[in-house]
């Protein structure tokens, strides 16, 4: 599997776009390594903007979304991918004052049912499961190309 992406790919995989990707790293947000002049992203990365731009299509504001991914490293000790690999299923919930994290459906029912204001729940390991799959798709759509080329190349 992929494991540096460029920021054109990130954009592709992801749909944020190029400026705002740039915006983040300038700000400490998500911080690409360097090739040069290049950003480059790790699937670690990769994941943890996704996961943004889903927080940011439901609303959340970037100051309350970088407070969350500072809390799920501080209280997990691990970057979010590790977290969704170490277990089957993580959700952020919220009822807009609070942020909870659980991993199991009864914890999220006891959490809801106790809660006198409606949460929202995203699921982590869906989000990154998405970006893997864009991946694998990116590769099929790009491995055509390549063995038409290296066809050519033994032609000439």
């Amino acid at each position: 599997m992929q494991t540096a992406f460029t920021s054109r790919e990130v954009v592709q995989l992801t749909g944020i776009s190029l400026r705002q990707l740039q915006w983040w790293d300038e700000r400490g947000i998500v911080v690409a390594a360097r090739d040069g002049h290049r950003r480059v992203y790790s699937l670690d990365d990769l994941a943890e903007v996704a996961v943004i731009c889903e927080l940011r299509a439901r609303g959340f504001s970037l100051q309350k979304i970088r407070w969350v991914i500072r809390f799920l490293q501080r209280e997990l000790g691990q970057r979010l991918v590790d977290t969704v690999r170490a277990a089957s299923e993580y959700h952020l919930l919220t009822d807009g004052r609070h942020i909870f994290l659980e991993d199991s459906a009864r914890g999220v029912v006891d959490l809801l049912k106790n809660s006198r204001q409606p949460m929202l729940a995203v699921c982590l390991s869906d989000t990154v499961q998405r970006i893997v799959a864009g991946i694998k798709v990116a590769k099929k759509q790009n491995a055509p190309s390549r063995h038409l080329m290296a066809q050519r190349r033994k032609v000439s």
